[in-house]
């Protein structure tokens, strides 16, 4: 993703229906650009909020340029709001694990910095349960080659991205990153997951 983007840095929320209730539970997560991961969630049923930002790092509230220096210790996220009613933990999971590559250690593809890795940031304790079972089950049946190297790590410093970064792939689909490397990955989605998807 290029880091020459210019925009404001006001916090904006990518909601896509109701955002709360005792229903709904939120999982945060890392898996390469965020413009990525936010296409993908905003597709998926039952999903209620898709938002961008950074977690992990030791600068509070740091800018979209200083993430990408790969010196704040931030990863891009995705803070996903799902209603379980809908769609559970683990199947949020498993479209996690489908559209990124959790094997390359602080990468994807051409995005290399720790601010690519493969992170999930979870909220609570079950949470961490449920990534590790998945992580288990899927080096168990050797679905990827090489080992996963996705780190399971409780919820810090998360703060929104800049407005311009929500629904991104949305208003820029012909954008050059968003048509060759965004677009492959929510086709990928829609391919596999046919049945999550969004009515």
């Amino acid at each position: 993703m290029s880091n020459s983007q210019a925009g404001g840095t006001a916090a904006a929320t990518s909601v896509a229906g109701p955002g709360a209730g005792p229903e709904i539970e939120v999982i945060t997560l890392g898996g390469g650009c965020f413009w990525c991961l936010e296409a993908v969630y905003l597709d998926v049923r039952g999903v209620t909020r898709v938002t961008p930002g950074y977690a992990g790092g030791h600068v509070v509230a740091p800018t979209y340029e200083a993430v990408c220096t790969g010196e704040t210790g931030h990863a891009e996220i995705v803070q996903v709001a799902f209603d379980r009613t809908q769609i559970t933990l683990e199947q949020v999971l498993a479209i996690f694990f489908t559209i990124h590559d959790p094997t390359t250690l602080n990468r994807q593809g051409h995005d290399v910095g720790t601010q690519y890795r493969s992170a999930i940031f979870f909220h609570r304790p079950d949470q961490a349960e449920a990534a590790r079972r998945i992580i288990a089950s899927l080096t168990e049946q050797q679905v990827f080659r090489e080992p996963i190297v996705t780190e399971v790590v409780p919820l810090s410093n998360h703060s929104d991205a800049e407005a311009y970064h929500h629904r991104y792939f949305e208003n820029h689909p012909s954008q050059g990153y968003c048509a060759m490397v965004v677009a492959p990955k929510l086709s990928k989605f829609r391919k596999v997951h046919a049945e999550l998807r969004r009515k």
